[in-house]
């Protein structure tokens, strides 16, 4: 596996509305950033997308970048966009993610709202 791929898996989970599905996608000790401050391990972030996935958003998810250590780390960015009734809002995810024995990768650090850095 690659570790953009689990930016599919988690697309299909999200759109799916599989809370289980996106939480098992989280290491047991990961941090989500919310707009109420971190959601630190898996009850802490199963909480947070219970909220999320309970509004029936559907998602896009493009990753961008690909940073891949050789100590099984990489950083990921993704534009995504939430689409709900006939609104949408976009932005710019940052993940860590760490492979794992069997070759997939989860989660570590989670910052879905990644800010616009300064002109100049």
């Amino acid at each position: 596996m690659k570790p953009q791929d689990i930016h599919t898996l988690f697309l299909d989970a999200f759109n799916r509305g599989d809370l289980e599905a996106v939480v098992t996608l989280y290491e047991p000790g990961a941090v989500l950033v919310t707009g109420t401050g971190p959601a630190v391990g898996h009850a802490a972030i199963r909480r947070a997308y219970h909220h999320i996935l309970a509004h029936g958003l559907r998602m896009e998810l493009k990753t961008h970048t690909v940073l891949e250590s050789s100590e099984g780390l990489a950083v990921l960015h993704a534009a995504w966009t939430y689409h709900f009734s006939e609104n949408a809002i976009a932005g710019l995810s940052t993940e860590v993610v760490r492979q794992q024995p069997d070759g997939s990768w989860l989660f570590v650090i989670d910052e879905p709202r990644t800010p616009d850095l300064p002109k100049g």
